[in-house]
């Protein structure tokens, strides 16, 4: 088998990845199939840790809109990826790799209060780590959280999946004629505003020299093709 071209990465796994083709909520099959893939990663030896966000069960922003309070709608949203954060360590465990979950708010008996140095260890222990609340904080996505884990954390890269196969020039699902990018440097995403990651997001990625790789994470064997190094999807780093 081919060896891993990185030995820590981090996933930042969209909540409406985990919805599936239901539209809303968690999918079980869904779930099955992306626990199934972040288990067989261990095969190569990766230390793998996941950021996952909320939008399939409460979007911040889209409180805000609807009205409400912008902290207290986004507080909603962190309680939302500390749900998504448990279904998945549930569904890792059942493939029999151990899990830890780490929120960045203090949630009880449900999970541990974020810790870089535990959560260092305990992927170095051969375990899967995931972050659920987003940073902690109000006005910041998931997005920045999961570039401030990665960087926290020394991951090798960022993998961004997503619903598409990469980024591309215009939306594919709206532009026939859209065209994607295999590689783009962090000052083009940023001057082109292509929205693959928030902006603050690029920006601490440029800033720390963290490669970022987006690919579907729907089809299976992706995740793996993407740790072998395998050209797929689109790749943002340097020049």
């Amino acid at each position: 088998m081919a060896s891993a071209v990185y030995r820590r990465v981090l996933l930042k796994l969209s909540g409406e990845a985990l919805q599936g083709e239901q539209g809303f909520g968690i999918s079980e099959s869904t779930l099955n199939q992306v626990a199934g893939q972040l288990t067989e990663l261990q095969t190569l030896g990766v230390q793998v840790a996941v950021v996952v966000g909320g939008g399939n069960l409460f979007r911040g922003l889209a409180g805000a809109a609807a009205g409400m309070d912008r902290v207290r709608a986004d507080q909603m949203g962190m309680l939302a990826t500390c749900i998504n954060a448990l279904a998945l360590r549930d569904a890792i465990e059942r493939c029999g790799v151990r899990c830890t979950v780490h929120s960045a708010i203090p949630i009880g008996g449900f999970a541990e209060i974020y810790s870089r140095a535990r959560a260092v260890r305990q992927l170095e222990e051969g375990g899967l780590v995931v972050f659920g609340a987003g940073t902690g904080n109000p006005f910041f996505s998931t997005d920045t959280a999961a570039a401030l884990r990665a960087v926290e954390i020394k991951a090798d890269a960022l993998l961004k999946a997503t619903k598409v196969d990469g980024v591309y020039d215009k939306d594919p699902a709206v532009h026939d004629d859209a065209v994607r990018f295999d590689h783009l440097t962090y000052e083009e995403v940023l001057e082109r505003n292509l929205r693959v990651m928030d902006l603050t997001a690029v920006t601490l990625c440029r800033e720390n020299s963290l490669t970022i790789r987006v690919f579907d994470l729907l089809t299976p064997g992706n995740m793996m093709s993407v740790l072998k190094g395998e050209s797929l999807g689109t790749t943002i780093g340097g020049e």
